[in-house]
């Protein structure tokens, strides 16, 4: 059940980020569902939003989301 939790919510991140224009707008984006996806499965909210919000505003520059 936690794994599908996590792959729903990894999907549900990419919309979410995708669907940003701005890097701000990413990273707002990527920390609320990186928050959302680590306390259901689990882990620490804090450290999910770190890490989504870093993926939020990355992700165009490395060619994830354009």
């Amino acid at each position: 059940m936690r794994k599908t939790l996590t792959a729903l919510g990894f999907i549900g991140l990419a919309f979410t980020v995708a669907a940003c224009d701005t890097d701000a707008e990413r990273a707002v984006g990527g920390a609320a569902a990186g928050g959302v996806i680590a306390g259901t499965t689990g882990g620490s909210v804090a450290t999910g939003a770190i890490i989504g919000g870093a993926a939020g505003a990355f992700c165009d520059d490395v060619g994830v989301c354009d």
